[in-house]
């Protein structure tokens, strides 16, 4: 691995905040993030990201890398679930195996957005398509998810319940807003939108170090116990983002040409929702265990991807 790259990104002041607050977690320290800022800061990071994508794309000329951005996208939403789903079944139930398979099949905008952080302290160009393709990955994997918990499963779900639970995938606040935001950027002309680059751009990396901060401290009280639970959990979630990241780092080489597009699809494959999956699970999947399948994708595979995750995938990608 380059270890400039490593550096550079351990020494990331958001990254750092992100140690901080796990930090604090272990000494048991009040230090914590207010909800409603928390929820918010998490509406305004989607928002400026739609926002820039879309202008981004407005000014792109629309070449085969965006179409093939979208298909691997898209397919690695539906492939991901699936073969996990089956490993997962060596030891956790079907509900369970559903679950973490939908989430490791859906992304994590915050991971997303970190790692666009990293391209630009690099210098690296990345298409504004990405955003879309981050936003179209989530409610696929959801549906593969609850699809593979009711074939699986004695209990059967009506043609109106499983109708109900794609349309809440579908219309997911989360997705709403980066896709809405995509395309408020993509219509807005160059004057509208330097009039609110001060949100939307200067103030960016500020409110993802909160962010991150807030995430550190939710990580690291959720460390333990996801340690409980096991060595495979733990295992699972190190070990299917490395082989998704890397894999997609090498083949992505076949169709795509810009290393920046090329690691946001390998973050995005290594990635691991932990907001939308567990709202919607709460829903697809109420016997399904929140301290698994949460703890798994925000204690162990997002800290993973943001630190070690993101250099290691570029060092592939450079070298593919």
């Amino acid at each position: 691995m380059d270890l400039h790259l490593l550096f550079d990104n351990l020494t990331n002041p958001a990254l750092l905040f992100f140690v901080l607050g796990i930090f604090a977690a272990q000494l048991k320290s009040d230090l914590e993030i207010p909800k409603n800022s928390s929820k918010f800061i998490s509406l305004y990071l989607l928002l400026a990201i739609g926002f820039k994508g879309g202008q981004e794309l407005a000014h792109s000329n629309y070449t085969a890398d965006i179409g093939w951005s979208l298909v691997m996208g898209i397919a690695l939403a539906i492939i991901v679930p699936l073969y996990s789903y089956y490993i997962l079944r060596l030891k956790f139930t079907v509900e369970n195996a559903g679950a973490i398979a939908a989430a490791y099949g859906s992304v994590s905008a915050v991971t997303f957005v970190t790692a666009i952080s990293f391209l630009e302290m690099e210098q690296i160009e990345y298409g504004g398509h990405m955003v879309a393709v981050m936003a179209l990955m989530e409610a696929p994997s959801i549906i593969v998810g609850v699809l593979l918990m009711r074939i699986h499963s004695n209990g059967k779900k009506s043609y109106g319940e499983m109708l109900g639970l794609v349309k809440h995938a579908v219309t997911n606040g989360s997705v709403l807003l980066i896709l809405g935001s995509l395309v408020i950027g993509f219509v807005a002309s160059d004057a509208q939108a330097e009039g609110i680059k001060p949100f939307t751009t200067d103030i960016f990396k500020g409110f993802l170090a909160v962010f991150l901060l807030d995430m550190g401290i939710t990580s690291g009280k959720k460390i333990g116990a996801l340690i409980k639970k096991g060595w495979f959990a733990l295992i699972f979630a190190i070990f299917i983002p490395i082989v998704n990241g890397i894999t997609v780092a090498y083949t992505s080489s076949h169709v795509l040409s810009s290393d920046g597009d090329r690691l946001l699809l390998a973050i995005l494959a290594a990635s691991a929702s932990y907001i939308a999956v567990p709202a919607a699970m709460r829903i697809a999947a109420p016997k399904a265990n929140p301290s698994l399948y949460l703890p798994m994708a925000l204690a162990i595979t997002f800290p993973f991807n943001i630190t070690l995750g993101m250099p290691m995938y570029m060092w592939f990608i450079q070298h593919s």
